[in-house]
């Protein structure tokens, strides 16, 4: 699987909702920090987006999309108007109606909340940009039409509507990351990474086959680049080794399979790349700070057979 598809699973995204907004006037909405994906589409008009931690404000136009991945954030026409809770606001109304603000007119949207699982969740988000902007001739078009679509199936739903409303959810997660990432706004991480094609190729090779025990020089050819240049484009892009990320999402894994029992211990070693308990677990520790027996059910597991 590839590293994007491999990510967004393992957040589980378990629920979504998706209402609209018609405001006019000195207006503003106040969202608190919740673990989960906010999605804010602008259909017309304009607003400002202030970010919990950024200084300066995003002007949102129409057509914009943009997903916060953490902390609290305020929408509105100014920095003056008075907030009013979002979620509170937005959930007055049925899934894919519109609340009106001071009769409306000026400013219309979609807004959308991406509710994420348990388990590895919280540190797969942490690693994600706080702010995902699409902007102009970056796929936006299709994106405004696919979340037209969900609001639509929301409010009227057919026959496999509800199936059909939460793939559609999940497209609109993965199709704004793709457009943020044909951007050129993404500079660092693991997803700036997917922006080079070289590197990609890397990290879909470790995580078409995690258990493989990856060298340099095969990750290098994989990439079809010199190791040293491999190496420090790697660490450049991504802030982490290539071997450190491997680590690092290996224990991601195998961390998701402790804490869900239903394999031992050493059957999650192998599964990930090691062949010894004590290889695996002191590679464990060094990588989350915690021993795999303090993960959960596994703590019990005995193999048989």
């Amino acid at each position: 699987m590839d590293p994007l598809s491999d990510v967004l699973m393992m957040m589980r995204p378990a629920g979504y909702g998706f209402r609209g907004l018609d405001a006019a006037g000195d207006w503003a909405l106040a969202y608190d920090s919740a673990q989960g994906i906010r999605c804010i589409a602008i259909e017309t008009g304009t607003c400002r987006l202030w970010l919990e931690g950024c200084t300066v404000p995003t002007t949102l136009q129409a057509g914009d999309v943009v997903l916060m991945t953490s902390g609290a954030a305020r929408l509105g026409a100014s920095d003056a108007a008075v907030p009013v809770d979002a979620v509170a606001l937005l959930s007055s109304v049925s899934a894919g109606a519109f609340v009106t603000l001071n009769g409306g007119g000026d400013c219309v949207g979609v807004g959308g909340f991406f509710q994420l699982g348990d388990g590895q969740a919280a540190a797969l988000l942490a690693t994600l940009p706080p702010l995902v902007h699409v902007g102009e001739g970056e796929g936006r078009d299709a994106l405004m039409a696919g979340i037209r679509r969900l609001m639509r199936e929301l409010r009227e739903p057919g026959p496999g509507g509800a199936l059909l409303a939460s793939h559609l959810a999940q497209a609109l997660l993965i199709e704004a990351l793709r457009a943020h990432l044909e951007s050129g706004q993404v500079h660092r991480g693991w997803l700036a990474a997917l922006a080079h094609p070289n590197l990609r190729r890397a990290m879909e090779a470790m995580h078409g086959n995690v258990a493989h025990r990856w060298s340099l020089g095969e990750l290098a050819q994989c990439a079809g680049m010199s190791r040293s240049s491999f190496a420090a484009h790697f660490e450049q892009v991504t802030g982490e080794t290539p071997i450190g990320y491997l680590a690092r999402w290996r224990m991601t894994i195998a961390s998701d399979r402790l804490a869900g029992g239903g394999m031992s211990l050493s059957a999650v070693a192998a599964s990930v790349g090691y062949q010894s308990e004590s290889a695996f677990g002191a590679a464990f520790k060094r990588v989350t700070g915690r021993s795999p027996r303090s993960m959960g059910k596994t703590s019990f597991q005995v193999e048989t057979g």
